[in-house]
């Protein structure tokens, strides 16, 4: 509108957890005096999934919508108006607003190629005779409240590879606990006595899995992606030889969205921490799997001061959910003949909790 200089949603913060208030205003900066209805904010969560399939030889577009989160507010004028409508004076106005976030666990927000977890508010100037003039801001859920200290996750894993059909060999890997936050250092030790006559090599894998669900009929589609979210190979462990290993700082996780089972239909994310002997010469590989979830609070030394010092960042690009930007994010650049920029500017990113490697 010629009369609105400035149109801005401005909130107290970025990320917010469940439970917590979300707060902020609207900032509007007019020219001259105009009749104004009603500004109304809408607080929306929704996650979203799209893909192509071809169906006899047709190439068909699937989706499927879930609202995990849906609060209006008319935070100036009336949504119904019986009359006069008011008259909003020229100059610099704030109108705050404020939404209470659901308590119960939340999932957190992504961002892929086949669907997405988004928050935001959107706010409505609704102007008389006019296209009423839109905005939108999104914003980060950090959820679900997984802690590592939780007793399930603290229990001792471990397993053992004893013999194959060639080779006498015993591996004994052991996972201190099964949930940890980004930036922790996955805690695994293993003992190799290879008694064979080919050397072996320890690999550790941490793979990521997302799932997703269109309910379509009675079975529904499904679409899978996998990632390996990081990769280490140990030296080798002679014939006839016994080698200890520990994690310490070599299985650092980096940062990728939390572990999300059971709270959106429409998608999932589970890890899985892939523990190999690999035969150097036959190439023949023997695996353990063991469960791993990845937590949004640290885990705490039991009576102790020290704490984890948090931070967010975005995921890394190489995981579901850091290697994707919607085209809606990505500002378009004008060359101006003097600006040289090869790289785009992002309007927005999910943030995911970290921790500062000790």
């Amino acid at each position: 509108m010629d009369y609105i200089r400035e149109f801005d949603i401005r909130l107290e913060r970025e990320m917010y957890y469940a439970g917590e208030v979300l707060s902020g205003h609207v900032l509007l900066n007019t020219v001259e005096n105009f009749k104004l209805k009603s500004v109304r904010v809408m607080l929306r969560g929704k996650a979203h999934v799209e893909w192509k399939v071809v169906v006899s030889g047709d190439r068909r577009t699937l989706r499927d919508d879930q609202y995990i989160i849906d609060d209006r507010a008319v935070i100036w004028g009336q949504d119904k108006i019986e009359g006069t409508v008011a008259i909003l004076p020229r100059g610099q106005h704030h109108f705050p607003f404020k939404f209470h976030l659901p308590g119960s666990s939340l999932p957190c927000s992504f961002e892929s190629k086949p669907g997405y977890i988004r928050y935001y508010i959107k706010v409505t100037v609704d102007i008389p005779y006019c296209s009423p003039p839109q905005g939108m801001k999104y914003f980060t859920i950090i959820g679900p409240h997984i802690d590592c200290m939780d007793e399930q996750y603290l229990v001792f894993f471990f397993q053992n590879i004893k013999t194959t059909n060639h080779f006498i060999l015993h591996d004994r890997s052991e996972l201190e606990r099964s949930a940890y936050v980004c930036g922790e250092s996955i805690r695994l030790r293993a003992d190799i006595d290879n008694q064979g006559e080919e050397e072996v090599r320890l690999t550790v894998k941490v793979v990521q899995y997302v799932e997703y669900f269109i309910e379509r009929g009675v079975l529904g589609v499904t679409k899978e992606t996998e990632h390996l979210v990081l990769e280490y190979k140990g030296n080798l462990t002679k014939p006839n030889s016994i080698s200890k290993w520990d994690s310490d700082q070599n299985l650092v996780l980096p940062v990728t969205p939390p572990s999300l089972v059971g709270l959106c239909r429409l998608l999932q994310i589970y890890y899985v921490l892939k523990v190999g002997l690999e035969f150097e010469k036959s190439g023949e590989d023997l695996q353990m799997h063991f469960p791993l979830t990845v937590a949004t609070v640290p885990f705490r030394i039991p009576n102790s001061k020290e704490t984890s010092s948090v931070h967010y960042g975005v995921a890394s690009c190489h995981v579901e959910g850091g290697m994707y930007v919607g085209p809606e994010f990505l500002l378009g650049q004008v060359y101006d003949g003097t600006t040289v920029r090869s790289d785009p500017v992002i309007l927005y990113r999910p943030l995911y909790v970290c921790v500062n490697n000790h």
